[in-house]
């Protein structure tokens, strides 16, 4: 299998449909939570809709690079959330996640293996690969938060 399809499949997993190294991913555990529960505060604590748009700020953020080659976020805006006041919004949100997260997954699928060792937006940011495995790092971290918040407003 290619490295390109198995970094796929590990991205689909924390996001679309996995279960192996979490038990959980991010559309089983957000697929119950109401837009009152996601804008809820516990403690000092991120929301889970701040953490929603979070995590899919940065993956809109890598689809655009891997569209255009053009890095265009920068993290002092990744917790922008425009305000929810409704399902409906929640649901917009929850909508773009999966579609962003659809999209980040086909395009990687698409990319040659090769692409992943080339430079990343520029030099700094290392190449795809590192990025493309943060991403997935992130993810589960985020996916982690989300988990925990869940049980503490629900104990």
């Amino acid at each position: 299998m290619s490295s390109v399809i198995q970094l796929s499949k590990r991205f689909r997993e924390v996001l679309l449909d996995g279960f192996w190294i979490a038990n959980t991913n991010f559309k089983d555990q957000l697929s119950d939570v109401t837009w009152e529960q996601a804008t809820t505060k516990v403690g000092s604590l991120n929301t889970i809709a701040a953490l929603t748009f979070h995590i899919d700020y940065y993956i809109a953020g890598i689809v655009n690079v891997f569209e255009s080659g053009d890095l265009e976020i920068r993290d002092q805006f990744s917790f922008d959330l425009p305000p929810i006041e409704s399902q409906k919004d929640w649901e917009e949100l929850l909508n773009k996640l999966w579609l962003d997260s659809e999209r980040f997954a086909t395009l990687l699928e698409q990319m040659p293996d090769a692409k992943l060792d080339e430079v990343f937006a520029d030099e700094k940011y290392g190449t795809y690969r590192r990025n493309i495995d943060g991403m997935i790092e992130h993810s589960y971290y985020h996916l982690g938060q989300i988990t925990l918040i869940k049980k503490l407003m629900n104990p």
